[in-house]
């Protein structure tokens, strides 16, 4: 394959971005500066390397339309991964000193890319997200009713204040003005919470009715569907992988390794990766019922490792790495035979 006459680097922020073209053999042949929304001074400083020249932009704030509108030019385009490109100590960053590593990086081989999602997988990405986002914010909201009640020394002896139960008790408890009105509005705000949350959950089953993988992976014990979703979205194209063992790597699950001359050393996982994926994998790990074959896994890597917490943390990931190779053939296949799904 001929290396291409150009490439080109951008740093892109949020007002504006800077584009360095540089020759095969590494000589500067052009800097610009643009303001993000001049669209067509945009395209012309890029299109000026040539038709389809080799384009590197980095993960950061705001890239889909970037990527996009390089893509509508031709462009060759590569994500650079943000945490996956050593940057070095340097003296002077700025700018152009970012944009110019970006396409050293790029022209000499060396760049660590990130997955392009096609936009219907961003698009279902950005709900499966924001649903998330909901999700965390009510739970603050929740919170915050719990630190109230303890502010007047109100008792919850149910598992949930917001079942049927501690509904009962928020409407007949006495709390002092200010307290109540507190609680009230809230309990209000809970409520418009619910209803934005169960929105996104119908988008997200109408954008996933006709996918077979996501009603294949259902049948993985502790998978249902707000996980399945997750895990549809946040992998995307599974066959990027090469293998389940690959789809846990990206996923941070697993131990992190660091080799010199003849010493190794092995630590905890590594955290890296999309952390939806970690953390639906390891919840489903906690959401075994007692006769699964994954729960007999759980029992039995904690026993091992002295059925201590710590033991206990060790089994999780591990039942999730379990759980994570059957997505990777529920989304490769469109099923999974029975056979795994009897044995997890």
């Amino acid at each position: 394959m001929l290396r291409p006459e150009a490439y080109v680097g951008i740093d892109l922020h949020r007002r504006r971005s800077v584009i360095v073209q540089r020759s095969a053999e590494g000589e500067t042949l052009s800097v610009t500066q643009v303001r993000n929304d001049d669209v067509l001074g945009f395209s012309k400083a890029v299109s000026a390397a040539g038709e389809r020249p080799e384009v590197v932009i980095e993960a950061t704030y705001g890239w889909y339309w970037a990527v996009d509108l390089l893509e509508e030019l031709g462009c060759r385009v590569h994500l650079a991964h943000p945490l996956g490109n050593n940057w070095g100590n340097r003296r002077v960053k700025n700018d152009r000193r970012d944009a110019e590593d970006l396409v050293d990086l790029l022209r000499l081989g060396r760049l660590a890319e990130a997955w392009i999602a096609p936009k219907e997988i961003r698009e279902l990405r950005e709900l499966v997200r924001y649903r998330a986002k909901l999700v965390s914010l009510r739970t603050n909201l929740k919170l915050q009713v719990y630190s109230v009640l303890a502010k007047e020394g109100v008792a919850v002896p149910m598992a949930d204040l917001f079942g049927v139960a501690g509904r009962t008790l928020l409407k007949s408890v006495t709390l002092a003005a200010g307290y109540a009105a507190r609680v009230e509005s809230l309990l209000e705000l809970i409520e418009g919470f619910d209803t934005q949350i169960e929105r996104v959950e119908r988008a997200v089953a109408t954008e996933l009715a006709a996918h077979a993988g996501y009603h294949a992976i259902q049948q993985i014990p502790g998978v249902g569907e707000t996980f399945a979703a997750i895990f549809v979205a946040e992998i995307g194209d599974v066959t990027r992988f090469s293998s389940p063992a690959q789809l846990c790597s990206w996923a941070g699950l697993t131990p992190k390794h660091r080799e010199s001359d003849t010493t190794l050393k092995r630590g905890p996982i590594t955290k890296q990766g999309s952390r939806l994926v970690r953390w639906a994998a390891i919840e489903a790990a906690q959401r075994q019922a007692a006769a699964t074959k994954l729960k007999a896994d759980f029992a039995r890597i904690s026993a091992a490792h002295g059925d201590t917490q710590g033991a206990r943390k060790v089994a999780r990931v591990a039942v999730a790495r379990k759980i994570l190779t059957l997505v990777y053939f529920g989304l490769r296949d469109g099923t999974i035979r029975s056979k795994a799904i009897e044995a997890a």
